[in-house]
């Protein structure tokens, strides 16, 4: 079972995110301007997937904690925190929420297709469970892993969310997998880390940017 997040794919970095939107809008913003836009929008941790806010605002603590759980709080809870940024033009709060699930914007880590072509040519089930509130499998379509995935358990869809442990408990029963035979990677320790209390094995993976990260997914094959 694997996150999707930060463990098989990371978002483009936020100045790449910003740039490509401010481009595509016409918006002629100077590399200090664009900057200090990125710096806001990170302090808010407005980038779904990049880093986690610095500042969340007391008005928004309720929407940010329930973000996964439903579409419409996801986009929400990120378009709020994009406002906090004071971005210099009407729309851009919108327009970077919509670059954020565009299949492009997401980078496969170096190991990720062939970690989960090994896993296939072993015969070995694999899920992606993951706090969501989008369907990211556009994303897999996209750089052709999509065949490589058995199950998709992502939060928004099925109402729960790690980590509870009933996510994890849905995805080895649909598997048909023992949770004392299940191995969860992820990146986060206490989201993914719900997985142990079902019996699971956990493996954590540290969520840097794609191109730093080159082999930790390999070793889930030797953990096998």
């Amino acid at each position: 079972m694997f996150d999707f997040s930060g463990t098989l794919f990371r978002i483009e970095p936020a100045a790449q995110w910003l740039r490509a939107v401010a481009t595509k809008a016409g918006l002629d913003m100077s590399e200090g301007e664009l900057d200090a836009c990125v710096r806001r929008l990170e302090e808010f941790g407005a980038q779904p997937g990049g880093v986690p806010p610095r500042t969340v605002p007391p008005h928004l603590e309720a929407l940010w904690r329930d973000r996964d759980l439903t579409a419409e709080r996801h986009r929400a809870a990120f378009t709020a925190l994009a406002r906090e940024a004071k971005l210099p033009a009407k729309g851009l709060t919108e327009a970077l929420y919509e670059r954020s699930q565009a299949p492009g914007a997401w980078l496969p880590y170096p190991d990720t297709a062939e970690t989960l072509r090994a896993l296939r040519a072993r015969g070995i089930p694999v899920a992606v469970i993951s706090n969501i509130g989008w369907d990211m499998r556009p994303v897999f379509r996209h750089h052709r892993v999509d065949d490589l995935v058995d199950a998709y358990f992502l939060s928004f869809e099925r109402g729960v969310k790690k980590p509870g442990p009933r996510i994890f408990q849905m995805a080895c029963d649909e598997l048909g997998v023992a949770p004392g035979d299940a191995l969860m990677v992820g990146d986060e320790p206490v989201a993914d880390g719900g997985a142990a209390t079902v019996g699971c094995r956990v493996h954590l993976v540290d969520p840097l940017p794609a191109g730093q990260r080159p082999r930790a997914l390999a070793e889930v094959l030797h953990l096998l």
